[in-house]
């Protein structure tokens, strides 16, 4: 038996539908003869829906209890148990019962789906995990059920529920979506035309995408190799020359033309690494395609072209964008060149052949590796005065035993020697010299520049030719592999300087410092020109001109000038090098660090921006989470003192005592309510601002409890305080507050049926932790920190818990008192909260603490002077 297959509806928002044909396909399905049942579905009391619903079978739900309320949800056994052939399964992202044996319902899918029942369910956008931070940016409602985009894509088939925005709001004004009450709330906030636009637009590009994926998996399946112009993408191809910049932002002006067109650079490396583009270029032009929202490839290939178009063909591109050829007439003779052999292979791909300012300029001929040094070149002729007469003076002694091919086999062999010591400048000085010497000495007519046979002739002429071709491979061995050894010295550093950026080891000063250690300098700096200075003669001269940005080494260079190397970055920045003058073909290593120099100085920049628009974006989402918090919290308590007042007033009633006592206390706890609300409001903006003042003091914990159970009114709890308990140094009042707050919070939480909250003290060392534990159904590990956000409720929605600001406003108010507030699991199930403050001097009954030193140490350990290490000082 397979696996079944997942069909699923996406929406765009609530109400578009998606439910409604999932029943309505159902019922098709069950016209045609198929075994459908329904797992589950919420038709949120909408008629048509329940229509649709009608005549279909439905599984009974599970109930499950939970907070003393019942909940029903899928019964997974009871659906592989009836094992039908197609199963209705509602609102895929749900958030199961805590209880249950799958933590979401797209788990308890999974598990369908291995029995080999097809399922179908249903999803809105904003609940996928990729855009769900972008669907709480647009429409300000964060989404806490959430299912992770692959389970989505794995489905066999996903159908887009689509309506306009101007449909859903006359659907929901009809009221086939939300009961009346809730229509204009809806209508004027999640439900605004703006907004469903936007989350209609992340639908269908979202579906898109998979489509996208569908496609690309069939055409490599098939093995089709030809692109179909399903979807525009431009790829621009890069030599990394200095023309790429115009090349890129024509491709992407290219690209917007065709919305959602996608923009690809590519860079074809040589397979050998020792030709390539200046990675100077190429990493500003990697940093340009992404600015403008495109993405950088890198391919390997000998042949330009066939890499070209294998990379296009392989992202099924539509369009190729190159750059005219920069090499010269004659060159283009002999070869077509890139453009024109790319255009001719390319099929059904669109080339653009784009002009730019580096055409009339020609292609550069590139700095040669390096021939054979200048003391080799030296030995090489030393070697050849030296030994060409020494061997011209041995076979004049040989003369009667050695033939003329014996003789020039013997020079060749010389002339080769030279060659391998010298190269070939001093190979082609041996050859002459050694032809002239054969010819004079050994050719007949002797002792004579002239030859008499054509066979002597021919032997001097190979082996002239013969020695200037050996001298010559060597003389270009030896170049490729100086050549070789500088590539792989580059490749070396620029993957330990590509390696610091994927560690995070990217700060400007740091690429400086390892510039100069790979270079053996003395100082690197990095100068910014004053912003409104002019190009002038004397700029690079003066320093009044230049700013130093980051500097590694000695002192820095002020000015351009003050260096031995400079490299400009861009019109404002320039790298400057002190210790020692570098050789040519350095410069594109040079040109790497300094252009990482720069995206790092950009980057770090981008950081300071954003950590000064920080506190800004954090007041105004602190200001907007606290609207949304108090506007419903502000109402009702005034609305009920205001009710409770209002009947009081009231001529037309004739109010007994005890309905009189019972709406003044309706009022006065309203107002007690607001009164607490607006105190930590007030005390929660102090803490933020830095302005709450604390009056520490000595402070008897047994004192403050009952106060702290007294605020909180009805509240039963059981309190276990040791007789002997140090005192604490704390504010009465703010640790009152805090023991209240915990305490309400346990009370609000704890089962009514089980143990009371429990409220428990003891001393360690130089502290007292006081201990609030409660029985309820506790909060995971992963969520403790989450806990003490202001406006924080971890899911609870009901009228009576608050803004959230209970936790928050505890830990603030205890750190202010130089404590510490933390949670801890209470053992058997429910959560603990510990109050740590640190003690007195002496115990609640007068009598000294075992150490006489602990006021001391108290002290000092506030004020930062206490000499035992691991001790934080408080402020």
């Amino acid at each position: 038996m397979g696996r079944g297959r997942l069909r699923i509806y996406l929406g765009a928002a609530p109400g578009v539908g998606k439910t409604y044909a999932m029943l309505a396909e159902g019922r098709r399905r069950k016209g045609r003869g198929t075994d459908v049942v329904v797992g589950f579905v919420e038709t949120h009391g909408r008629p048509r829906t329940e229509e649709q619903l009608e005549g279909l079978e439905v599984v009974p739900r599970k109930v499950m209890e939970y907070r003393d309320t019942a909940f029903t949800e899928l019964d997974v056994d009871a659906m592989i148990a009836r094992h039908p052939q197609v199963a209705l399964v509602d609102e895929l992202a749900h958030t199961n019962v805590p209880g249950s044996r799958n933590a979401k319902r797209w788990q308890d899918i999974d598990e369908i789906l291995d029995a080999g029942i097809d399922v179908i369910s249903t999803v809105n956008i904003q609940h996928l995990d990729s855009v769900n931070d972008v669907v709480e940016a647009i429409t300000g409602v964060p989404q806490r059920e959430t299912v992770p985009d692959e389970v989505v894509r794995r489905a066999d088939q996903v159908e887009l529920i689509d309506m306009t925005p101007e449909a859903l709001r006359r659907r929901m004004a009809h009221g086939n979506v939300y009961a009346p009450e809730k229509i204009d709330a809806a209508l004027g906030n999640y439900f605004r035309v703006g907004n469903l636009t936007a989350l209609r637009e992340l639908a269908l590009l979202w579906l898109a995408d998979k489509v996208d994926d569908q496609l690309d998996r069939y055409r490599a399946d098939h093995g089709i190799r030809g692109t179909w112009e399903a979807r525009e993408r431009v790829v621009v191809a890069l030599t990394g020359g200095p023309e790429g910049d115009t090349l890129i932002r024509r491709a992407a002006r290219i690209a917007d033309r065709s919305k959602g067109a996608d923009l690809l650079a590519v860079h074809v490396a040589n397979s050998d690494g020792l030709t390539g583009a200046d990675p100077a270029n190429l990493v500003r032009q990697r940093a340009l395609v992404e600015s403008l929202g495109g993405t950088y490839h890198q391919v390997v290939g000998d042949d330009v072209p066939t890499a070209l178009l294998d990379f296009a063909r392989g992202v099924n591109a539509t369009q190729l964008v190159l750059g005219a050829s920069r090499r010269g007439r004659v060159a283009q003779i002999f070869s077509r060149g890139v453009g024109v052999t790319t255009t001719a292979l390319s099929g059904t791909i669109d080339v653009h052949l784009v002009t730019h300012e580096e055409v009339s300029k020609g292609r550069r001929a590139r700095p040669p590796g390096g021939g054979l040094s200048r003391r080799r070149r030296v030995a090489g002729f030393a070697l050849a005065a030296m030994v060409l007469p020494l061997l011209t003076l041995v076979l004049r002694e040989a003369q009667p035993d050695l033939s003329l091919p014996s003789d020039i086999l013997l020079f060749l062999l010389a002339v080769i020697g030279v060659g391998m010591v010298g190269g070939l400048r001093p190979a082609l000085f041996a050859a002459v010299a050694g032809s002239l010497l054969l010819n004079y000495f050994f050719t007949p007519p002797i002792h004579e520049f002239t030859i008499a046979e054509r066979d002597n002739l021919l032997a001097l002429v190979v082996f002239v030719a013969v020695a200037v071709a050996v001298s010559a491979v060597v003389d270009v061995n030896y170049r490729r592999s100086r050549e070789a050894a500088h590539a792989r010295t580059e490749a070396e550093v620029l993957s330990t300087l590509a390696g610091g950026v994927l560690r995070g080891q990217s700060a400007v000063h740091d690429i400086l410092d390892r510039l100069r250690e790979t270079f053996a300098l003395t100082a690197v700096t990095l100068l910014e020109r004053e912003p409104g200075t002019a190009e002038t003669p004397g700029l690079l001269s003066d320093p009044e001109r230049w700013r130093i940005v980051a500097t590694a080494g000695g002192p820095p260079c002020a000015t351009p000038q003050a260096g031995e190397t400079e490299i400009p970055i861009s019109e404002e920045l320039v790298l400057v090098m002190r210790g020692r003058t570098l050789r040519a073909e350095d410069r594109r290593v040079l040109e790497a660090f300094a252009a990482h120099a720069a995206v790092a100085l950009r980057q770090q920049r981008l950081s300071a921006e954003a950590e000064q628009v920080r506190p800004l974006a954090e007041a105004d989402r602190m200001r907007t989470a606290l609207l949304n918090a108090v506007s419903h919290d502000l109402r009702t308590p005034l609305a009920s003192a205001k009710a409770a007042v209002d009947s009081l007033r009231s001529p037309d009633v004739d109010w007994s005592e005890e309905d009189r006592d019972e709406l003044l206390d309706t009022a006065a706890e309203s107002l007690g309510r607001l009164d607490r609300l607006v105190a930590n409001l007030l005390d929660m903006s102090r803490l933020q601002a830095g302005v709450l003042g604390v009056s520490s003091q000595r402070v008897a914990v047994e004192d403050v409890v009952p106060r702290a159970l007294g605020d909180v009114g009805k509240a039963e709890a059981r309190i276990q305080i040791p007789e002997r308990l140090p005192e604490v140094v704390a504010d009465p009042a703010l640790l009152e507050r805090v023991l209240a707050n915990l305490v309400g919070n346990a009370v609000r939480h704890n089962p009514p049926d089980g143990e009371p909250v429990a409220v428990t003290a003891s001393a360690h060392a130089e502290h007292v932790e006081v201990r609030v534990i409660d029985r309820g159904p506790g909060i995971p590990p992963a969520d403790w920190d989450r806990v003490f956000l202001p406006f924080q409720r971890l899911g609870d929605r009901d009228n009576g818990s608050g803004v959230g600001l209970g936790l928050a406003l505890s830990r603030g108010l205890t750190e202010a008192m130089g404590g510490t507030l933390t949670p801890e699991e209470t053992p058997g199930g429910g959560l603990t909260m510990i109050v740590t403050l640190p003690a007195a001097g002496t115990t609640t009954d007068g009598e000294p603490l075992a150490d006489p030193m602990i006021l001391d140490r108290v002290a000092a350990w506030r004020d930062g002077t206490d000499p035992e290490p691991g001790l934080e000082a408080r402020p």
